[in-house]
């Protein structure tokens, strides 16, 4: 597989969230979401991780900045998705996106 760098904003469908994600305190992955028209779910989570960032306010800690998922869809493609918990600019920014895609061997 080839990674293909993306960066690109996601739009999860409605009640598609993983609520058991949300109970630990992390943003609910969307089992569907729509990018460039067309809807694709998410069929197992590969691997999780976060980034994170000194406290802007002077104190010791740390905050985490960034919720990453690795996922594989329905029809074989592994993607890198994340949740931006700060973003920057207007208040609905996109917080949901698609960072790169790998295409299962022999498509692209």
């Amino acid at each position: 597989m080839h990674e293909r760098f993306v960066s690109e904003r996601i739009t999860p469908l409605a009640d598609s969230h993983d609520t058991g994600r949300m109970a630990l305190g992390e943003p609910g992955l969307p089992r569907e979401f729509t990018w460039r028209g067309q809807t694709v779910r998410v069929a197992s989570v590969l691997r999780t991780w976060r980034d994170t960032g000194p406290c802007r306010h002077g104190s010791g800690e740390r905050y985490v900045r960034k919720h990453w998922y690795e996922v594989r869809t329905d029809d074989g493609r592994r993607m890198k998705l994340y949740f931006d918990r700060k973003p920057r600019g207007r208040a609905l920014s996109p917080r949901w996106w698609l960072y790169s895609v790998s295409e299962p061997d022999g498509t692209h």
